[in-house]
């Protein structure tokens, strides 16, 4: 290999642990004949200007930062520093801030049986509802969301909307009609709908591609461990007695006043881009961005380009992650509101209910790290997203055939269980999305679609599930089968396609399809803010 320079000690040159990057100058900031000429490419060395160009942001700072023409390769020692380097600044506050949101989301499970029905006079659907309008606010707000990350300053936005959140949060406690409990409810959505797109985005950033289910895996497990924690808080609360306040009011005002300080500290301590992370010396940032170079999805660009936002609306391998992630998050959406009024309907005592949401969170957290770990060791999305939805069946025909007793709610409990692989699922179906969408105004779009369908489907999910439908549910669980069948569907499609696609790739490069070949691209283009189906060196993951 020619041309190379190692940066951080030693390093494997043919393709083993080193992570060979290609670290051309950018053309920004450079003059001829006393005009400035236009900055596009951080790899071709043309000065020419494409129809597209990269973020000028991005162009300046490798002017500045990067010193030499060679390929650079990173040491194993050195990325293992920058990566705990991000993991502290960035891994940290994504875990923390999506466990505050599924808390404070969740809230109103564990406040059901604390009484707000009562107190608020819930009727009907009316408490199925205070779950579905948050998912309508998502639906409504998710690609102004979107928009906002690509074109605002990513940790200012979030750490603003985490304080805004907090804030609505503890103002629930004040609510004692359903009307104010939907409005409440609504603000709820729309703030927290940030924190799933602008971590995805994140991840993309600051984390290569074989990291970024490990990443996703875990903020996303934070489903499971709120569970946990949060029917220890709740039994807690609930032993509180003779208080001026309910216990579900002085369970919203608690969660969200500390929701309010963390955003706080979200604003400090997190950075908005390698480019502006001040907390690090100049190489390290550089080389942070140099680390993700070989992912091909870029760093950001905060131009909206109205072609690929085309080009995403058109692509099929985006309508199949938007259809996996509605089919996902239909059940999910049911099961999460009524979660402790179908264990009470087993015949648990509230105390038992809380401590077997305890359970139910490890075993999420068990299904999620178990998805991600055996997604990286293998580099089978798509094929244990498959494996992943056959619990959930399995869990839900049980429901169907066996009927609610004392002598069956062991069993019924394990189904139940069994029905919790939905969050490793979405982990993986969140990680092909970011693996295999690259352009910044295409991410988006797609990023869009998919929360837009995850809110559906999560929507719609405690609709299917009747208050005369009580106690089995049976047409709520005969919907689950349908929609899990036609995720099976969806994956199946999804993998054969992006095989194909990467065929075609190879085949127009005249290369094999073997992974080996990965040391033949040049990553040139990777920082140019072109599509996947633009970028010729771009290879898709399944």
């Amino acid at each position: 290999m020619a041309n190379v320079e190692v940066l951080g000690g030693s390093a494997d040159l043919t393709g083993g642990p080193g992570i060979m990057l290609n670290a051309q100058k950018a053309t920004a900031g450079r003059f001829e004949d006393g005009k400035e000429l236009e900055v596009y490419s951080l790899g071709s060395g043309s000065t020419e200007a494409p129809p597209r160009g990269i973020d000028s942001e991005i162009a300046e700072f490798f002017a500045q930062t990067s010193t030499t023409t060679k390929a650079v390769v990173i040491d194993n020692v050195t990325n293992v520093r920058l990566r705990w380097m991000i993991h502290k600044r960035v891994l940290v506050v994504m875990v923390i801030t999506y466990f505050a949101q599924t808390l404070d989301k969740g809230t109103i499970n564990f406040a059901s049986i604390m009484g707000i029905r009562e107190d608020a006079h819930l009727v009907g659907q009316q408490y199925a509802w205070l779950t579905t309008c948050v998912y309508i606010a998502i639906l409504i707000w998710e690609f102004p969301t979107n928009r906002l990350i690509q074109r605002l300053p990513i940790a200012k936005y979030l750490g603003l909307n985490i304080m805004a959140w907090g804030a609505v949060l503890a103002c629930t406690a004040a609510c004692t009609s359903f009307t104010g409990l939907i409005i409440v409810r609504t603000f709820l959505g729309i703030f927290e709908c940030v924190c799933q797109p602008a971590f995805v985005f994140l991840a993309t950033m600051w984390y290569t591609r074989e990291e970024q289910a490990l990443v996703i895996g875990a903020f996303y497990s934070m489903n499971g461990f709120q569970q946990c924690v949060g029917g220890l808080i709740a039994y807690g609360i609930a032993q509180i007695e003779h208080a001026k306040l309910k216990n579900w009011q002085i369970l919203f005002t608690l969660l969200g006043c500390i929701t309010f300080v963390w955003g706080l500290f979200v604003l400090w301590w997190l950075p908005d881009s390698p480019m502006r992370a001040k907390c690090w010396s100049k190489q390290d940032r550089f080389l942070m961005a140099e680390r993700v170079r070989k992912n091909e999805t870029g760093i950001q660009n905060r131009e909206f380009k109205k072609y690929q936002a085309i080009e995403a609306i058109l692509d099929p391998t985006v309508w199949a992650v938007v259809l996996v992630s509605f089919t996902n998050a239909l059940p999910t959406g049911g099961l999460g509101a009524f979660s402790n009024l179908i264990l009470t309907a087993f015949g648990f005592s509230q105390l038992q209910t809380y401590l077997l949401a305890i359970a139910q969170g490890a075993i999420i957290m068990l299904f999620l790290f178990s998805a991600a770990y055996l997604s990286k060791r293998y580099r089978q999305k798509l094929l244990l997203a498959f494996l992943y939805t056959l619990p959930n069946i399995a869990g839900t025909v049980v429901f169907l055939c066996v009927e609610t007793s004392a002598k069956t709610k062991v069993g019924l409990l394990i189904a139940f269980y069994c029905t919790q692989g939905f969050g490793a699922v979405a982990v993986l179906n969140l990680a092909i999305m970011s693996n295999n969408i690259a352009g910044r105004t295409k991410q988006v779009i797609a990023s869009s679609l998919v929360f837009i369908a995850w809110a559906v489907g999560n929507a719609i999910g405690p609709q299917v599930f009747r208050a005369n439908d009580a106690p089995r549910y049976i047409k709520a669980f005969v919907a689950h089968i349908v929609v899990y069948g036609i995720q099976l569907a969806a994956i199946v499609f999804l993998r054969v396609r992006l095989m194909r696609l990467n065929a075609l790739e190879c085949r127009a490069q005249f290369l094999s399809t073997s992974e080996e070949n990965d040391v033949n691209i040049t990553h040139k283009q990777a920082f140019d803010d072109l599509t996947d189906n633009e970028n010729p060196d771009f290879r898709y993951a399944y």
